[in-house]
């Protein structure tokens, strides 16, 4: 669905590029984690525990072919047609052959000087074993002659510290190196990749040698390690080492740039110890999910036209505790700005009213606005307690770093519950106020993350609703003690107060549509797996109950089987945002019954993790998600896919005399017309 995206001629050329970039970093996390763990299976020779029976082995074929026709796709739509048609438009990616002999003599500079002392080439022979490559890095395989004669290989790793893109002026003098980094006006410049020049410099990283062949590889490490909790006497600690076994976790694929001679491609196979079917031979640049850095050019007319969020002023430019009080408000991002969100909390910390604040933060990006305000509330006194989830993958790092400089400020920092990730997206400020102590929260769809929050179409609420708050003051007691709680007063919480109440509300659902008639369930989401919901799913289409689920990425369930399923129908929608609301809503015989939260219908989300999802209790805002946000999005004919019976989606379009519905842009639509 993304490709797809990246392949219509219709989108301004960036945005192309941009899902092109994505794409391939969908591409690495696949490989890097569902494929690591069938190849694990394969190597242990372990049968098959798939209803299909289909074994490792031919899972493992069946996805190569598949990947080997989206990479075929993929690289077809760069050579031939986005890359030739940037460089038309200005953003010009050459090869060092096309450069000027004045910009080649500039480059000689920049080489010497900023490239050449980062460099270090490896020699491999006897006296020095094939060394472990770090996964998803660049690197050159070096065939060498040395003046004796003798043959000789070495590997040299790409810097991964400085910018991949070299911006080369083209019609006037560069005043200094770092004029030659990542640079935002392309207009008057060439954009040479850094493997493209450090490849013509190879000869200098090997004086006495000859460079008979020279090959760019990548691999991709499977780092989907698990950590031995249990047995873990500092969850830090084992998390900090989990992060440096999965830079060299074992090798899932192997990608070699094609062009690269026979003989290195086989020294590679062996050293590696990797299967033919792990080999990929890549006609576009390798690790094109660097690409997305060239979005942040300033060529506005080659993007989206931008749109301005919607900012709620009369919450903040009041008194936003008061706001709240009188009415919950809703947020619907990034529609809606995110600004306040951290308005939130950031009044928070600074208010001499507030005497707590709780947190979880699962994944919070960089210069974390958040991360300041708690370790500022902390700073004038407040009592802080922050819930960081260091298992948040791919995040660990980042998460440990924000961990520990909380720690060192004197924030109450939890680091999760053993065997259990913490996804739950809470914020509860505690206000003594003249008429004693209030409560108020914050609870989302996504993360708290400034930057993701523009891109990743989220929802929130604020409260200060007296059953709602008491609820989250009961889980964060639960996350950070040895509170147990299996029932709340309004929240449904995994792993133990979630899939039960969601199945009596699909039951619910199917007996009050028996005696009424008018059933309606409609689910949107980002994956819909667990077995239980999506049989209790056709116990209700199989009752009459109309069933739409919107699924934006992997459903197991099949719609319009006759007899199971003929009652659901399944699409999902892929665009200029990232979907990623959790949304639950029952017809409940007209009184309308509506969830937002953090968990997927997934197994691991039921199960595993700590997940809440809140009841929209306003009418009127509960009114504006069903009939304003999810009407729009089931009627979507634009960005959306709808799933077949056989498993296939089939991309939708307006049928003849009918309005063309892109559910996106009528959100930034209505949310404008709330300026």
């Amino acid at each position: 669905k993304v490709l797809e995206e990246a392949a219509d001629e219709s989108l301004p050329l960036l945005e192309q590029l941009k899902f092109l970039a994505i794409f391939y970093n969908n591409l690495d996390e696949f490989f890097m984690v569902r494929v690591a763990n069938i190849y694990r299976q394969y190597r242990s020779g372990v049968p098959s525990s798939a209803p299909d029976r289909m074994t490792p082995a031919r899972q493992l074929a069946e996805i190569r072919r598949r990947v080997v026709c989206l990479l075929n796709r993929a690289q077809e739509h760069w050579k031939k047609r986005l890359f030739p048609a940037l460089a038309e438009k200005g953003v010009r990616l050459v090869r060092y052959a096309d450069l000027s002999d004045k910009q080649r003599r500039f480059l000689d500079g920049y080489f010497k000087n900023e490239i050449y002392p980062v460099l270090t080439p490896q020699a491999i022979d006897p006296g020095h074993p094939f060394p472990t490559i770090s996964n998803t890095s660049l690197n050159f395989l070096v065939q060498l002659r040395s003046r004796d004669g003798l043959t000789r290989f070495a590997r040299l790793k790409c810097p991964s510290n400085v910018s991949r893109f070299v911006f080369v002026p083209r019609n006037k003098e560069a005043k200094t190196y770092a004029s030659l980094g990542f640079n935002a006006n392309v207009r008057d410049d060439d954009i040479l990749l850094m493997e493209d020049l450090v490849y013509e410099y190879l000869g200098a990283l090997f004086p006495g040698h000859t460079v008979i062949n020279a090959g760019l590889f990548r691999i991709t490490r499977n780092t989907d390690v698990e950590i031995e909790e249990d047995e873990a006497d500092d969850l830090l600690e084992a998390v900090k080492d989990l992060v440096e076994q999965r830079r060299f976790g074992d090798v899932v694929r192997l990608e070699i740039a094609r062009g690269t001679a026979a003989e290195l491609s086989a020294f590679l196979i062996k050293r590696l110890g990797v299967q033919p079917f792990q080999v990929y031979k890549i006609k576009s640049p390798l690790g094109f999910s660097d690409f997305m850095a060239l979005y942040g050019v300033d060529r506005p007319s080659l993007k989206e036209e931008p749109f301005h969020a919607h900012v709620p002023a009369a919450l903040l430019d009041g008194d936003m505790f008061a706001s709240i009080r009188g009415g919950d408000v809703f947020l619907y991002h990034p529609y809606d700005s995110f600004t306040p969100v951290l308005e939130f909390i950031r009044r928070a910390s600074l208010d001499p009213g507030v005497i707590a604040i709780k947190q979880t933060l699962y994944r919070v990006g960089n210069d974390s606005p958040i991360v300041e305000a708690l370790i500022e509330a902390r700073r004038r006194g407040k009592q802080v307690t922050a819930v960081v989830e260091l298992k948040a993958r791919f995040d660990e790092e980042r998460n440990i770093t924000w961990a520990e400089e909380m720690e060192k400020a004197g924030v109450n920092v939890v680091y999760g519950l053993v065997g259990m990730k913490i996804h739950a997206k809470l914020c509860l400020v505690v206000r003594r106020e003249n008429d004693g102590v209030t409560r108020y929260v914050h609870i989302g769809t996504g993360n708290y993350n400034p930057s993701t929050a523009k891109i990743y179409t989220d929802m929130g609420i604020l409260t200060a609703n007296p059953d709602i708050c008491a609820d989250v003051t009961d889980l964060f007691n639960v996350m950070t003690g040895y509170a147990y709680r299996d029932q709340y007063r309004e929240l449904l919480v995994s792993p133990h107060s979630l899939r039960g109440p969601l199945l009596d509300l699909i039951r619910n659902e199917i007996a009050m549509h028996a005696e009424h008639g008018g059933g309606e369930i409609i689910f949107k989401c980002n994956q819909l797996v667990d077995k239980d919901i999506i049989r209790a799913l056709y116990r209700a289409s199989a009752a009459g109950v109309r069933v739409r689920l919107q699924v934006r990425g992997v459903c197991c369930l099949r719609p319009g089987v006759p007899g199971v399923s003929e009652h659901i129908e399944v699409t999902s929608v892929v665009g200029r945002f990232l979907e990623h609301s959790r949304v639950y809503w029952f017809r409940n015989t007209g009184e309308g019954c509506l969830y937002i939260g953090s968990a997927d219908l997934m197994p691991r989300n039921l199960d595993r993790r700590v997940e809440v999802l809140v009841p929209i209790l306003d009418p009127a805002i509960r009114s504006c998600i069903r009939e304003d946000i999810l009407e729009a999005h089931l009627r979507d004919n634009r960005q959306a896919w709808r799933l077949r019976e056989d498993g296939s989606y089939t991309r939708l379009s307006p049928a003849k005399g009918e309005d063309e519905v892109n559910a996106q842009e009528c959100m930034i639509a209505l949310r404008a017309r709330h300026d």
